[in-house]
């Protein structure tokens, strides 16, 4: 079997099984492209999760494009990437097809109620391993925590933070690093 089949087979189950969006696929993505596949290193994950979240566009997409093109160049591309998004598609089709008679079933947000606790912790656990691989300690946790708090409270663009946190890269590297 060709690694553009595997590789469209991984995303399309990740993208099949994962509720919440692109955060919420990190430790199935995690799980299948590290330790299953060893596609990438969990040094790469981390790096690789960093440039995703910073590119335009879906943050699993972009995931799936840089895997795909390491494997298989373009054709890896386009065919994780396809794999990525068709579940999505086909369960935003089939959903717009059965709200059309069920709507405003009771039972149905009740359901969608009861999935959102959970997505928190699919967001929560590989956040917290991602903490460790990145040696976040206690000494500069301080660091994330403020900086979700001046996005959250304070309305503070996360644009600003990038480059804030850009330009003290730099300097911490000429400056404290030479």
């Amino acid at each position: 079997m060709g690694v553009c089949w595997q590789g469209f087979k991984t995303f399309f189950k990740i993208g099949s099984f994962t509720l919440g969006g692109g955060y919420a696929m990190i430790p199935l993505i995690q799980e299948e492209v590290v330790n299953r596949h060893k596609w990438i290193t969990e040094e790469e994950f981390l790096d690789l999760m960093a440039i995703s979240q910073t590119l335009p566009g879906v943050f699993a997409v972009n995931f799936s494009i840089y895997i795909g093109h390491r494997l298989r160049g373009l054709k890896g591309s386009l065919s994780l990437a396809a794999g990525t998004v068709l579940p999505s598609f086909l369960i935003v089709l089939a959903i717009a097809l059965f709200f059309t008679t069920v709507g405003d079933s009771r039972l149905i947000e009740a359901v969608f109620k009861g999935i959102r606790p959970a997505v928190v912790a699919l967001i929560a656990a590989p956040c917290i391993k991602l903490a460790r691989t990145a040696h976040i300690t206690l000494s500069n946790l301080w660091l994330p925590v403020f900086t979700a708090l001046a996005i959250w409270l304070m309305g503070i663009s996360p644009i600003y933070i990038v480059l804030l946190v850009a330009v003290g890269g730099f300097l911490y590297g000429k400056l404290v690093k030479s």
